[in-house]
Formats: C-alpha cells, sequence, structure tokens
C-alpha cells in the first residue's frame, strides 16, 4: 500500500498537490498498530477471531511494512522540504505513525541528507529543523529501551544540533535528562559540544563559548550527582576551567565515596586524575577513602588493587610524614598480604619518591626509621602477615609447592631481619614450624637446610 501510495504522490503532485499529499498523509498511517477496540468486538461476538486476526500481519512482514512506510515519509519530506505550510504536516503525520524507532532513525538521516546536501548544494534549514525533531523523538523512544544503534543516534543528533545552531545544542545540553543518559550525556555528548571543532564550527564568539560551557558544567554536575561512579571522572574534565564548579564535582565524589555509592576503583581512577592535575592534598583524601574499600586476604597477592595500593602509599609519602602515618592504620586493617605490605614497607623505608608541596625546596626529607611510627606498626603487620600467611599455606601444602614454599620464606626472612630483634622472631618461627610440622620429613628437611 505504501509503495503505491508513494507512486500516487509522485505522480500526482506536479497536478494537483493538495490530492497528492492527502494521499501520501492518509496512506502514511498505519492502522494495525494503532489503538482500537477489535478487542472489545471480539469478545461480544467470537465469530470475528478469524476475521479480525487475518488483519495482523505475520511478524515477518511487518519490518518490510515499516520500511516501506519510512520510505513514503520521506519522500513526502523531500518533496516539503521548502513548503512551511506542508512541511510541519509531514513531520507531525511521520511522528505520530512511524513506530519503529530504527526507521524513525532513517528517516531523520534521509531528512538531513536533503536538508545540508554533502556537495555543499543549498541548504533547507526548515528541513534540518524537522530531521532534528525527528531526531529527538528517536532519543526520547531509545533512551529507556535497548537499541544497538543508540551510540550512533546519540553521536548524530549532536551533530544534526550542531548544524542547526547554538541555539538547538544548548537546548540538548539543558534537557539531557530527556533525551540522554547520564553516562552519555557527559560522554559523547559534552565531549563533542565542547571540542575545539564544534566551538569553530559555530563560529562562536567568547560570550558565547562561555554560554556553552557553563550549560556544560551545569549538565555535568547535575549528571555526576544521579550518576557519580559513570560520570565523575568527565564531570571533572569538563568543569576543570572553573574553580567553584571543579570544587562542586570534586565534592559529589567525596560524598559518593563516604556513602559507599563509588568503588575503590572508580575512586583510585579519580584519585589519580587529581593527582594528575595538580591536587596532591585532594588525591590523598580520596586514595584514604578509597582504602577503605580494599580488602586483601593473604593469599590475594595478585590482587587488581595492589598497584592502587602502592601508588596511595607513594603519594601520602611524598606529602609527608603525618599522611603516611594516616595511611598506615587504615594499610594494616585492610591488607593481609604479606607480600604486599613488604614491598610497601621497603619502598617507605627508602627516601620519599617526590614531593608534592609548596615547600618542598625547604624540607630536608631523610629516610624513615623502622624502629619508628609509622613504619614500625607496618613492619609488625608485615611480619605478622608471614607468620600467619605460613601456617594457612602449610595446612594444605602439597610436595610439588615445597620449592615455591622455600622462597617464600626467604622473602620473609629478609622482612624479618628489618626489624632489631628480626632475626630472633625468624628462628623462634622456624622451629615452631619443625615442631608443628615434623609429619611432612621431606618439606622440613628443606626448611633445615636453607634456614638451619
Amino acid at each position: 500500500m505504501h509503495t503505491f501510495a508513494k507512486y500516487l504522490f509522485t505522480a500526482l503532485l506536479p497536478y494537483d498537490s493538495e490530492l497528492a499529499y492527502s494521499v501520501g498523509l492518509r496512506a502514511m498511517r498505519l492502522p494495525i498498530l494503532e489503538e482500537h477496540d477489535d478487542n472489545e468486538e471480539v469478545a461480544i461476538n467470537p465469530a470475528m477471531n478469524s476475521s479480525v486476526l487475518t488483519r495482523y500481519p505475520r511478524w515477518f512482514t511487518l519490518g518490510h511494512i515499516e520500511v516501506q512506510q519510512c520510505a513514503l515519509a520521506s519522500t513526502m519530506l523531500s518533496a516539503a522540504k521548502s513548503d512551511v505550510v506542508k512541511l510541519p504536516t509531514v513531520l507531525k503525520s511521520a511522528q505520530r505513525n512511524i513506530h519503529s524507532s530504527s526507521q524513525l532513525f532513517k528517516l531523520a538521516q534521509d531528512a538531513f541528507r536533503i536538508a545540508v546536501p554533502a556537495d555543499g548544494g543549498s541548504r533547507h534549514p526548515t528541513l534540518l529543523d524537522a530531521a532534528f525533531q525527528l531526531g529527538l523523538q528517536v532519543m526520547r523512544m531509545t533512551l529507556a529501551s535497548l537499541n544497538w544503534r543508540r551510540r550512533e543516534m546519540v553521536r548524530w543528533l549532536v551533530t544534526c544540533a550542531t548544524e542547526l545552531g547554538l541555539e538547538a545544542v544548548i537546548s540538548i545540553i539543558q534537557n539531557w535528562y530527556q533525551l540522554f543518559s547520564p553516562t552519555e550525556a557527559t560522554g559523547p555528548v559534552a565531549t563533542t559540544v565542547m571540542s575545539h571543532a564544534t566551538v569553530m564550527r559555530l563560529n562562536l564568539d567568547f560570550r558565547q563559548q562561555e554560554e556553552l560551557a557553563s550549560c556544560a558544567r551545569t549538565l555535568a554536575l547535575q549528571c555526576a550527582t544521579k550518576d557519580p561512579p559513570n560520570c565523575a571522572l568527565n564531570a571533572l574534565t569538563l568543569c576543570e576551567s572553573d574553580s567553584f564548579a571543579f570544587e562542586a564535582a570534586y565534592q559529589i565524589v567525596v560524598d559518593a565515596a563516604t556513602t559507599n555509592v563509588m568503588t575503590s576503583s572508580q575512586l583510585f581512577t579519580v584519585a589519580r586524575y587529581m593527582e594528575h592535575r595538580g591536587y596532591p592534598h585532594r588525591a590523598y583524601k580520596l586514595a584514604v577513602l578509597a582504602m577503605k574499600g580494599v580488602h586483601l586476604a593473604y593469599n590475594q597477592d595478585n590482587h587488581p588493587a595492589i598497584n592502587d595500593i602502592h601508588w596511595a602509599c607513594a603519594l601520602s609519602h611524598s606529602l609527608g610524614k603525618p599522611e603516611l602515618t594516616n595511611l598506615v592504620p587504615l594499610l594494616v586493617k585492610n591488607v593481609q598480604c604479606a607480600t604486599v605490605l613488604s614491598d610497601i614497607l621497603r619502598r617507605c623505608s627508602m627516601a620519599a619518591p617526590g614531593i608534592a608541596t609548596l615547600d618542598a625546596k625547604r624540607r630536608c626529607i631523610k629516610p624513615l626509621s623502622l624502629d619508628k611510627p609509622p613504619l614500625r606498626q607496618l613492619l609488625e603487620a608485615a611480619i605478622s602477615a608471614y607468620v600467619n600467611t605460613t601456617h594457612s599455606r602449610l595446612t594444605h601444602i602439597s610436595p610439588r609447592h615445597y620449592g615455591d614454599f622455600i622462597e617464600f620464606l626467604g622473602k620473609a626472612r629478609e622482612t624479618f631481619l628489618l626489624a632489631q630483634d628480626g632475626h630472633i622472631q625468624f628462628a623462634q618461627l622456624v622451629d615452631n614450624m619443625k615442631s608443628a610440622y615434623k609429619g611432612k620429613k621431606k618439606l622440613m628437611l628443606l626448611v633445615k637446610e636453607r634456614f638451619g
């Protein structure tokens, strides 16, 4: 039907445009998908069952019908591109009768191609606005439903708004919650809008650039408030140029961290960003909050958070002894992995890796003593972790792991010897092993050969 209507529309248009549009608009309807009262009729007259059911297309023909419907709408929009009276009528009919988001998106793309010719031909602003309106409807239709082309749709709408002008761009930013998810809004939408290419395309003056940037910062803060885990980093990036907005975005992250909305991994990512941007103390605060959510058992020496833990310790060490002193109790509480604790201990016992404070040149940085806080507490925790891990590994050890265990004990002895009475403590550990696990004769023989 739609194909025939398209033919009639094209044939009648040069002779009787009113009749052509009347035929096209009537044919664009898709009654099979419209609301009706057929169910009530069937309930009254069961004999109508078969006749009513035959009105519905089979699932494999519906898609074809929608393609034809879209082609008819595209032809009519193209014909009405310069008609300020007919174009809104065709647009309204398409918005009301096309129920497929994919076909509606295709129609919007067709209208955009005609309105903004790739060969640089004359533009049609009215048709471009119609394409934009179709794009807005597609965004609303697919916001809460899955569509594999959603990412393409988002990028296209931003492009269309850019072609339309600053007012259209600001409108999608201010009404983002109706069109985009928070992640989309702070990601592809805001990033593209704030890019240098977009500013040049819109030919904005300084005042307009500031207006656009202000709208983008407002969007960033709203999205970060609504979805901190996925939007915090993008929000901070968008707010970099304004100190008040940046501080507000940072506070949103802190609040999310204190309420356990963000994971430790996400917090570490933001903390690293803050350090990179030159805010070490803010980075340290986030690192401490992130550490509260990290827990390493004795056997998790390959945990993905280990690099972040080392970074947090290096940051606190570089800031000064008070910061490291504040972090160590949290580290001791949440990390039971002996190898991780011993690695941190060795790194912190050396000179600070870099000083992030402004008065760095006036400070004389000396290696921290292992006999005084905070490293003393860390050393004791590392030794205790090695003792506990040793007994845990011996409980279920098999002969093929004897070699690994001896190497582990070698690393343990290195850590024990950092303490003043470390050699005595290690000797006691070995004696306890020989006594408690004397049934493992081969293993104890290896221990005796290596450690006496």
